[in-house]
């Protein structure tokens, strides 16, 4: 019961972390939740074979909640692109589908894998990346786009997270305005949540290493912690990146992130 308690307490105390990221980086949460929630199952005894699986579904199932606080907060200030969202979601949606049905035939290690060398990439974007890198001056189009947002659906769903961590990056790169980046792609998160969770809830999980309260491959237990407080904290994230600028914390926040993948690369190296 102790160790029940601490767990539930380290989730309280990541919980809020993550939704004060979500709304001042667009990072979204998943990319903390992820990697505590396999801290957490491990420590309690629930590491088998899906483990990644129940991390994934888990953290995409807080994200529902998170993305659609965040953007409602956001799009009281104006932010949100919504037509930027709504030329780009039935790809994104496609690839969350598709990701879902790759890592419902995945083990837990090698989803560590990709979680490790996605999650890296993007700490070496955040930590290193300059704010004037553009390969055009407006978001694609036509086949590019075509190629593009299923393939930020299908990554963001393998890494069980939103769409900030590829999605803001993305639209900087293509001159969007970083505050508007980070609200749409707080939309994009909500359009890759909504379909994989639905996948997660249907997949089987084998009852020996499936905790209490848990439906398919999404812990209610972990779900409800981390909602208690990100939807207290998302709007201070929210309010936080319309009056400060987050380009320090977010190298700060990019060499940690390379450390925690490197970290998720190590366990599946030395098993």
């Amino acid at each position: 019961m102790s160790l029940l308690l601490a767990m539930c307490l380290m989730l309280l105390v990541i919980g809020a972390f993550a939704g004060v990221l979500a709304g001042l980086l667009g990072v979204g949460g998943g990319i903390v939740l992820v990697p505590a929630f396999f801290y957490a199952f491990s420590v309690l005894g629930y590491d088998g074979p899906q483990l990644m699986q129940l991390c994934l579904g888990t953290s995409l199932a807080t994200i529902i909640v998170t993305s659609v606080r965040s953007v409602m907060s956001h799009n009281k200030k104006g932010a949100v692109d919504w037509s930027i969202l709504k030329r780009w979601a039935p790809g994104i949606v496609l690839g969350a589908v598709l990701g879902v049905t790759v890592a419902s035939h995945l083990r837990s290690e090698f989803l560590q894998g990709v979680f490790g060398v996605l999650g890296l990439t993007v700490g070496l974007y955040m930590a290193f990346g300059r704010s004037e890198w553009r390969l055009g001056s407006e978001m694609p189009k036509g086949l590019t786009r075509g190629v593009l947002s299923p393939l930020l659906g299908f990554l963001s769903v393998l890494m069980g997270i939103g769409g900030g961590s590829f999605g803001v990056p993305l639209m900087s790169l293509f001159n969007m305005a970083i505050h508007r980046a980070v609200a749409t792609a707080a939309g994009f998160g909500v359009v890759i949540a909504v379909p994989s969770v639905l996948g997660f809830l249907l997949l089987p999980m084998d009852p020996a290493s499936r905790p209490p309260f848990t439906i398919g491959t999404v812990n209610l237990v972990a779900f409800g912690l981390i909602i208690a407080v990100t939807l207290l904290t998302t709007p201070l994230g929210v309010t936080l990146a319309h009056k400060m600028d987050p380009k320090p914390l977010k190298r700060v926040f990019g060499v940690f992130l390379i450390i925690v993948a490197l970290n998720m690369l190590r366990k599946v190296v030395m098993g």
